[in-house]
């Protein structure tokens, strides 16, 4: 029986990795770190911290301070991240409220609890049970604890939950963390996101499985 849908928000549910993506590069730009947009995507999911750090780690030769930039290099990010140019992927409003009823619902993102509750209080406010920001677990995805800290508050078992995600990082964290995991290359390949349990074309697949849930397990 499936109780729980959990979603990742960027990239699944509003449409605004490439503005995450350019507000990095424009961020470590300033501290003379050449990184490119694709780099960002591979690391999406990640919270603010593992993203300075896996970019250090590519970028061997960086002069900066380490704790310099672990601190100013996210705090610029936010300054440059163009919220006001996010947008919800078509349909996706309309999908969280007819399955509000049917099943509890949580987010679980790797950007930072600011932008996430901003998110949450613009596009969706009342719909989610369950709210799990970057900033809410010490280890982000890959690591399982986003997830589990997003059953936990659910109070639900895992065998009953569900998770939609486009990122290699995320995928990696839900299947560690035991759920079972749906795959949608909104912004990586189909082939990246292969360890999911399965893989969507686009968001109107993942609209036709929902629905099929919803005819699956009307009572809930």
């Amino acid at each position: 029986m499936i109780e729980a849908l959990i979603f990742d928000m960027d990239g699944v549910l509003i449409d605004s990795m490439h503005l995450h993506a350019l507000a990095w590069k424009n961020a470590f730009m300033e501290v003379g770190i050449s990184i490119d947009e694709k780099d960002i995507f591979a690391l999406e999911g990640e919270n603010d911290v593992g993203i300075v750090k896996r970019v250090l780690e590519m970028n061997e030769n960086a002069s900066a301070d380490m704790d310099t930039i672990l601190t100013t290099v996210p705090a610029r990010k936010h300054q440059l991240f163009d919220r006001d140019s996010v947008s919800l992927f078509d349909g996706v409003d309309y999908m969280l409220r007819q399955i509000k009823t049917k099943f509890r619902l949580a987010v679980v993102s790797g950007s930072d609890r600011k932008i996430v509750e901003m998110m949450m209080e613009k596009y969706f406010p009342g719909i989610f049970d369950a709210v799990v920001s970057g900033d809410d677990t010490k280890n982000g995805k890959p690591a399982p604890d986003p997830y589990n800290k997003a059953v936990e508050m659910l109070g639900v078992s895992k065998n009953n939950c569900i998770v939609v995600e486009n990122a290699t990082l995320g995928v990696e964290s839900a299947k560690n963390a035991g759920i079972f995991t749906i795959g949608i290359p909104t912004y990586l390949t189909s082939k990246e996101l292969g360890h999911a349990d399965i893989v969507l074309h686009d968001h109107e697949e993942l609209f036709r499985l929902i629905e099929l849930l919803m005819r699956m397990f009307p009572g809930n």
